[in-house]
């Protein structure tokens, strides 16, 4: 019998692990408390509680390339930086070609997941379901995988601001913010400078009388388009650049980011260059901001100190007056309300899992979280080798090392990050994309045999060493290979650029000028002479001078003859002088009209 496996939420890392269970001969069951799939990628006006909401604009900041499943390439006509509309239509055609949507049970809570009594020897785990009419259900699941990612509970420090409760105008989480229309001609505090914060600001700065946006540390801010107009991180995700990277000093790395980012804009000069350095946090990653600073809607200030009715009053004592929105783009919490806080222990957004999937105290390997990561690139290439990597841990292809080894790889990746990023709440989960994926590849036996590439196909070696480290190079072979994977990566820059090639571009026109298109057809025309009256050539060795002193009379007849009224004279005494100087070479004296 094949194996049961229980995947809680029905989003971006679900989808993967139902597809990851049924390539491994598993049997998924997903439990969805929505009625659809999609998980935060899913438009609602009114959020569910406990799991995070996006607002109407709101686009991705991950191109379709770097973002997709490994083994299934968005459509080519999908814009490189989608909509959340349109990745929703991506989940469905995934759903739909894998047939996904028959094992997940929507509308059904998960309340407990408990060890059963023999889970020591069976690894075997009880889920307690309730469905949408309040039936509650009890199952026996050879394996969960846990699917409800990061954004889960909305962070709202109320305490942290003084006067809150004085305050006369509206505020909320930025999980409530929807799109700006009621805020026309208002004055708006946005509280957070991560992508929602920045995001929300510059929309609202669209509409409001005026935004201020409230941040304590600064930030560094990337832009989604990169150098001749491609998308950024496919510019920067690549294996070559990453080694180079990671032979220079990490304060030669961050001066060399920083100038780049300078480069744009000021960081210092538009207020938002924080303390710590450009590889120090998580990257904002925002067009328009920049623009809006610098036309006045969007005014950057310090942190909020304190509420006073209708007012607010800033760190460095400056108070803007009837504020009549604030929002609180803080950021989210994450924890396991179905299991037992020993089996996965959460304090201040910090979780100890082997490699950040397993929880390092089981007896036996049968429960991984999936998608709980925040990776400097795309995240959903990451569930998905996660999700490749647990069935197979599942089905016991691939062993985990003992708990004193999990322990040691957790602590060690615990101390990086702390060293490397500045202490933030967000900044606990934090993996660089391409040496984590490789991380995961090599449990799998998936990463891309580039030795072998270059012996056997360096065309594409080459496009996986020094182009975008795209997700199929991971289904080039080994476990789930991908017969599609080759030419996908030959093939992605052309999938970049078909969303553009909206409009026929005509090829500039020639900027000659007359005197260079004189010279250049008179220079063509004698030669050719030339070379039609080769018989003749003796002649010319001979007695060159009066060639030279025919070529050196063009100049003064050509300044003779050109006027605004007689533009045809040049051209014709041009050429009547090249067939004097021909009939003479001739012998004849005769005019053979050579042109």
């Amino acid at each position: 019998m094949a194996k049961r496996v229980a995947v809680i939420g029905g989003g971006t890392s679900g989808l993967a692990c139902i597809k990851c269970c049924l390539d491994e001969g598993l049997e998924p069951v997903c439990f969805e408390t929505s009625d659809d799939i999609g998980g935060l990628w899913r438009f609602k006006e009114n959020p569910d509680p406990d799991r995070a909401s996006i607002y109407h604009s709101l686009i991705i900041n991950t191109s379709k390339e770097m973002m997709c499943y490994s083994d299934f390439p968005i459509p080519a006509h999908f814009p490189n930086y989608m909509h959340h509309s349109l990745i929703m239509d991506y989940f469905r055609m995934y759903a739909d070609h894998f047939q996904l949507k028959q094992h997940i049970r929507f509308q059904t809570k998960v309340l407990h997941v408990t060890p059963r009594p023999d889970f020591p020897h069976s690894g075997q785990w009880d889920v307690e379901t309730e469905s949408k009419d309040g039936q509650r259900e009890k199952q026996v699941f050879d394996a969960v995988m846990v699917c409800t990612g990061h954004h889960c509970h909305p962070h709202l420090p109320l305490q942290d601001f003084p006067g809150i409760n004085t305050f006369k105008g509206k505020f909320f989480h930025s999980r409530e913010y929807k799109n700006p229309e009621e805020w026309r001609g208002k004055r708006v505090v946005v509280i957070g400078i991560g992508n929602s914060g920045g995001d929300i600001a510059v929309e609202l700065s669209r509409m409001a009388k005026q935004v201020y946006l409230s941040t304590r540390k600064g930030s560094w801010i990337l832009n989604r388009v990169g150098d001749r107009g491609v998308p950024l991180d496919m510019m920067f995700i690549n294996r070559a650049l990453m080694r180079f990277f990671e032979w220079l000093p990490i304060g030669f790395r961050n001066n060399l980011g920083e100038n780049r980012l300078n480069k744009r804009f000021n960081h210092k000069l538009y207020g938002l260059q924080p303390a710590h350095r450009v590889f120090s946090q998580h990257p904002m990653v925002n067009d328009d901001l920049p623009n809006r600073i610098l036309s006045g809607t969007v005014s950057v200030k310090p942190n909020l100190q304190e509420f006073r009715g209708s007012s607010v009053v800033f760190e460095d004592g400056t108070v803007e007056d009837d504020i009549d929105l604030v929002v609180f783009a803080t950021g989210y919490t994450f924890s396991f309300p179905f299991l037992s806080s020993h089996v996965i222990p959460v304090s201040n957004n910090k979780v100890s899992l082997y490699k950040f999937i397993y929880p390092p105290g089981l007896e036996r390997p049968t429960l991984a979280v999936i998608g709980l990561i925040q990776p400097l690139g795309a995240i959903m290439p990451i569930s998905e080798m996660q999700a490749r990597w647990a069935t197979r841990v599942f089905k016991g292809l691939c062993k985990l090392p003992p708990m004193s080894g999990m322990m040691k790889d957790i602590k060690a990746k615990e101390e990086t990050m702390a060293q490397r990023y500045v202490a933030a709440q967000r900044h606990t989960i934090q993996v660089d994309y391409i040496p984590y994926m490789d991380e995961l590849a090599k449990q799998v036996g998936v990463c891309p045999p580039i030795l072998k590439l270059l012996l056997t196909d360096p065309r594409l070696a080459l496009n996986v060493i020094f182009g975008p480290c795209t997700p199929y190079q991971f289904r080039l072979h080994g476990p789930g290979r991908w017969e599609g994977a080759r030419q996908a990566i030959l093939t992605q820059w052309d999938r970049v650029a078909v969303p553009l090639k909206t409009r026929c571009t005509p090829e500039p026109q020639s900027q000659r000028s007359s005197h260079s298109l004189i010279f250049s057809v008179s220079l063509a025309a004698l030669l050719s002479a030339l070379y039609y009256s080769r018989d003749n050539l003796h002649a010319l060795i001979a007695d060159p001078s009066s060639l030279l002193d025919k070529i050196r009379a063009f100049p003064a007849s050509l300044s003779h003859t050109r006027s605004p009224h007689n533009t045809k004279g040049q051209d014709t005494d041009l050429l009547d002088g090249i067939n004097d100087i021909l009939d003479e070479r001739d012998g004849t004296g005769g005019d053979r009209g050579w042109f």
